[in-house]
């Protein structure tokens, strides 16, 4: 996997900054998980940039994320790389069986919500506690695009405590925070 050509196709197909951005965040997140699992982290990374390349071009399920993993194929993508992106929407059935599958499910959600909560503070994500992402997740009304129960049920697929994930997830965009917009 390169990063540049994962780029191009997420520019080629993704015009809106906002959707660039919760790419770029998802990246960031699966970065940081890959090399905590000692996997590879330019296909993690990949996957975290294209799994809604295809969404502004094909916003209904299940166009999106079949149109998409039809295009990966086109361009070569493996089978496996694919089902970790079908199976980031729950609707398509496809079982998150990799480890790379159920970490893009419980990155790809949550990076939306920690965003959220982030662009709205005067110090953007640099003192972002888990307290203040999880006091904004019992507010239905705040960013209520967001599937809580993904949020949750993620954290479970992963195996890891909640707190635990949110927390590595911050601090993963952290480290992206100047390309997200978080400074």
């Amino acid at each position: 996997m390169d990063r540049h050509d994962a780029l191009s196709l997420l520019f080629e197909y993704t015009k809106t900054d906002s959707l660039r951005k919760h790419a770029l965040s998802v990246e960031a997140a699966m970065r940081a998980y890959a090399r905590k699992l000692g996997e590879d982290e330019e296909t993690w990374g990949a996957a975290g940039l294209l799994h809604d390349f295809d969404y502004e071009m094909y916003p209904q399920f299940p166009d999106h994320p079949t149109k998409g993993s039809e295009i990966l194929k086109e361009k070569g993508y493996p089978e496996d790389f694919r089902r970790a992106i079908l199976g980031h929407v729950p609707q398509m059935g496809v079982p998150r069986e990799s480890r790379m599958a159920k970490t893009l499910f419980a990155c790809d959600e949550l990076c939306g919500f920690i965003y959220a909560v982030a662009v709205i503070r005067p110090t953007k994500i640099s003192d972002l506690s888990v307290s203040s992402v999880k006091k904004k997740l019992k507010d239905k009304a705040f960013a209520r695009a967001v599937n809580r129960e993904e949020i949750y049920s993620g954290a479970g697929e992963l195996g890891v405590d909640l707190d635990a994930h949110v927390q590595f997830v911050i601090e993963a965009m952290k480290g992206a925070s100047a390309d997200l917009g978080l400074i």
